[in-house]
């Protein structure tokens, strides 16, 4: 933790010195062409405004940062983000989301304290030792992650870790001045593995007023070998995906907006670890098809000569379906017989067994909408939001040819509104003051007969930026959330295992979880630093949240065998650390760096917290020539060895985290004029020195070194 803290305490002092004696000396450079990854627009967490001036740590990715990525699984675009851990492994149905060390595959309840959107739709998915969100990272053009619960006010009351916003491709990012129509084709090769992508887009302005978008991705992978030997079993893949896309405008200026689309992930893979989350041959093999899909309908009405209307509406509908079929041992052997204890997985395989064949499903509907009103006068602004978001999600579990239910994976519907209020004033173009709201109801259902459960959560904030300069700023604020149970937490049972833990039943009478957090900060910017037009920024984050009824699965052994509910308020924890985002872009050079400590207590034992990651700083610098538009540089990432050491057994892995350092190379050239324009090549190397380590949150060890290219051509007409 020493070199991780001093190393960065170096970098942000010198970042920070050159941009205090700057700001004293001029005023910001409106002029400057060179926009940093802390003056991206960000339109989720309010009135849009860059990330810099928000008060609230935000992250955006944009197209760019996703097409450098190169990356396989959506998890990988998060590499350079601060506070955001991707948890589980690389197998394609182990990735899950932890921000602030929220999140953890082991806890299926974890899927609602980090809310995940695709264009507004929530992605759900609870299921034992899976991941939580499928999909390919070739189908979207901006990522945004909102750090901490202050999020919590626009989309629900229980976001403890923060939200994390997919928004897929338009046919507009593609089609260029003068042109109606692009084709855009796309190949990869990864040597890790042998990855390989195959990727088309086609765009269509129809009309001056009406667009469509269609894309479609084949990628495929077989095992990825690791860093120290070996193949990640379960690793390789098979997907298919696409994405089709209309968006029309209409009304006064042709300013309101309707969009359709429909997003479709599929794969089919035999002979793939039960355990997708880490490696654990405890539980066999099974043969997995998964579909994902997600249909959203947007509509919006700026209405821009009308103060009172800013109106947005979004229906959409999110179908995940796991269909787990002939289950067994190893790979060859026969198929789990239903009847006594099987020497190689120690429990009784018994009629409702997660091992039989069984199809998890979660389908969801929601209809959200919001309108602003603007107030504008002399020297202030003033924008009042507000709206509600009704959905039903149903869980389902369908075994063919048999009515048994799964206790350990109890169906039901959960009927949820939240209505929400959120006000930013601005005073002098200085002060930004914003205050919300959220009251969040929900009504369970179960399908099993157990009493149905209602509840009702609240969430509000406050939170205030000042512009001291024009190049420094100070923000602040303080939230409180609450977290309902899930149908998984409240419905719940298990038979006894011998020796491990007593019977279960369901946890009818769970509290909620709450969570009370502040957070403080100052940003810096400037321009003209070390050349003219060149612009840096700095950000930094420190937070304290206090946790209390945390909801988890009971352990207890009572006297007799006596049954215990599955789940229990039995967690209290604090978690509090610094998040640091810095940039700098000039139009030869450019770097920037992600620094995140998180620090976290189980205050009920007093130990280190088992789900805070390690910190880490990752820095990447490039340069770039923009006259043949090349680019290229490296990214260093180094991690300390983290407070909490993974015991072994049978359900973790041998041997504590490791500390480590890695080094990725990228470069991309991008010819705009001549027979090659419209092409793009994109190089990498990740894991450059074939470091062997094993991350605190992962069972399984580092990937080996890999080598990747990405080509790229559009044709236009």
């Amino acid at each position: 933790m020493g070199l991780v803290r001093s190393r960065a305490a170096a970098l942000l002092g010198g970042v920070a010195l050159a941009l205090v004696a700057q700001q004293a000396a001029q005023a910001q450079n409106v002029n400057a062409t060179n926009i940093t990854l802390l003056e991206r627009l960000v339109i989720g967490a309010g009135a849009p405004k860059v990330a810099i001036n928000t008060p609230q740590a935000v992250t955006v990715l944009d197209q760019a940062d996703i097409d450098k990525e190169q990356a396989d699984t959506t998890g990988a675009l998060f590499a350079t983000v601060p506070g955001v851990t991707v948890v589980g492994s690389q197998r394609q149905f182990g990735e899950a989301f932890n921000i602030r060390g929220i999140g953890t595959t082991e806890n299926s309840s974890d899927g609602s304290r980090v809310i995940i959107n695709i264009d507004g739709a929530p992605k759900f998915n609870e299921q034992y030792r899976m991941g939580s969100f499928f999909s390919d990272p070739e189908l979207y053009k901006q990522v945004e992650v909102l750090r901490g619960p202050a999020s919590s006010t626009l989309y629900g009351a229980g976001a403890i870790g923060g939200v994390i916003n997919f928004t897929t491709k338009d046919a507009s990012d593609y089609l260029r001045d003068g042109n109606s129509g692009a084709l855009r084709v796309k190949t990869s090769l990864d040597t890790n593995g042998l990855g390989t992508l195959t990727s088309a887009v086609l765009a269509q302005q129809v009309t001056d007023t009406f667009e469509i978008l269609a894309a479609g991705n084949w990628r495929r992978r077989e095992n990825v070998e690791l860093a120290k030997g070996g193949e990640l079993a379960g690793s390789g893949f098979d997907t298919l995906s696409g994405l089709i896309k209309g968006t029309g405008h209409f009304g006064d200026n042709n300013e309101q907006e309707l969009s359709l689309s429909y997003q479709r992930w599929t794969s089919d893979a035999k002979d793939q670890a039960y355990a997708q989350t880490g490696t654990s041959s405890l539980f066999g093999v099974t043969d997995r098809a998964v579909l994902d899909q997600t249909a959203v309908l947007h509509w919006e009405n700026p209405a821009t000569d009308n103060p009172w209307v800013d109106l947005k509406v979004n229906l959409s509908y999110s179908d995940t379906q796991n269909d787990q079929t002939n289950h067994r041992y190893a790979l060859g052997a026969p198929r789990t017989v239903i009847g006594p204890v099987n020497p190689a997985f120690p429990q009784n395989v018994t009629a409702d067994s997660i091992l039989l064949d069984t199809r998890y499903g979660y389908k969801t509907w929601q209809l959200t909408a919001d309108n602003t009103i603007e107030w504008i006068g002399d020297g202030f602004e003033n924008y009042l939001t507000t709206g509600f978001a009704a959905s039903t999600q149903d869980r389902t579990v369908v075994r063919p040819g048999t009515a048994i239910a799964l206790p350990a994976h109890p169906q039901g519907t959960e009927n949820k509104l939240g209505i929400f209020a959120q006000n930013e004033f601005i005073w002098a173009e200085k002060l930004t003051l914003i205050a919300g709201a959220r009251g969040d109801f929900h009504w369970v259902n179960s399908t099993t007969g157990a009493a149905n459960i209602e509840g009702s959560a609240f969430s509000p904030k406050l939170a205030a930026h000042y512009e001291l300069t024009d190049n420094i700023g100070v923000f602040g604020s303080i939230a409180h959330t609450e977290r309902l149970p899930t149908i998984d937490e409240l419905y719940s049972v298990a038979a006894a295992s011998p020796g491990r833990s007593a019977p279960k039943s369901t946890s009818l009478g769970l509290l909620k979880e709450e969570a009370n957090t502040i957070e403080a900060g100052f940003s810096l910017s400037g321009n003209d630093l070390l050349t003219s037009g060149d612009t840096a920024a700095l950000k930094t984050t420190a937070f304290y949240s206090d946790l209390t009824n945390l909801i988890a699965s009971n352990t207890a052994r009572p006297f007799g065998g006596a049954t215990v509910p599955y789940y229990g308020n039995i967690g209290k924890a604090r978690i509090y650390g610094v998040e640091v985002e810095a940039s700098y872009d000039a139009e030869l050079l450019y770097a920037s760096l992600a620094y995140g400590i998180t620090v976290g207590d189980n205050l009920v034992n007093n130990t280190p917290l088992t789900t805070v990651p390690q910190n880490k700083l990752a820095l990447t610098m490039g340069i770039r020539n923009v006259e043949y538009n090349l680019d290229m540089g490296a990214r260093l990432t180094i991690a300390d060895q983290g407070r909490y050491i993974v015991a072994s057994g049978p359900f973790g892995a041998d041997g504590p985290a490791d500390a480590y350092a890695t080094v990725d190379l990228f470069a991309s050239w991008k010819p705009e004029t001549g027979p090659l324009a419209g092409t793009e090549l994109q190089l990498g190397i990740d894991n450059l020195f074939n470091a062997d380590y094993r991350p605190n949150l992962s069972i399984d060890r580092s990937t080996g070194r890999t080598f990747k290219i990405s080509v790229a051509k559009q044709f236009d007409w």
